[in-house]
């Protein structure tokens, strides 16, 4: 069975050596070791010496050769819009204080589908469309940043 052994961020693997991709949805993209089936119909073992997230248009490389790139699936989530930029910060701030995952957009925001959340967005006056779209939220600041004392304290 091929093993997917590295995770390479989008923009920084030969895409074209893409011999498939595999589809996942936003809760089963941070894995560590796990059997997956590429969009061909082909096992592969993800086998990763530390969990890590994937995004789309990551590739991951494989033991023998090649590259597997990652889609991320469509599922049901809400897309907010605002009637200005500055009403659309402040949503996005709300959100952020609950610590969900939000996908920053053009001119709107995306969140996993939730009923309670929803009901914050609109009496902030945001407007709110329950959609089926890839989710494929920011990581954070510090994600896959290495701990450091190399500075003076």
């Amino acid at each position: 069975m091929r093993r997917a052994i590295t995770v390479h961020t989008r923009g920084h693997w030969p895409e074209e050596a893409a011999v498939d991709s595999v589809t996942l949805a936003f809760l089963d993209r941070h894995r560590r070791r796990i059997r997956l089936v590429a969009d061909s119909g082909t096992p592969f073992l993800l086998d990763l010496p530390r969990a890590q997230h994937l995004a789309e248009g990551d590739g991951l490389e494989l033991d023998n050769g090649g590259y597997m790139r990652v889609r991320a699936a469509p599922e049901p989530v809400i897309e907010v819009a605002a009637d200005s930029p500055t009403d659309l910060l402040r949503i996005a701030w709300h959100v952020g204080n609950r610590h969900l995952p939000l996908q920053v957009l053009d001119d709107r925001l995306r969140l996993r589908a939730d009923h309670v959340i929803a009901a914050m967005i609109e009496g902030l006056g945001g407007r709110v469309a329950w959609v089926s779209a890839p989710f494929d939220p920011e990581i954070g600041a510090y994600a896959g940043a290495v701990p450091s004392h190399d500075h003076p304290h």
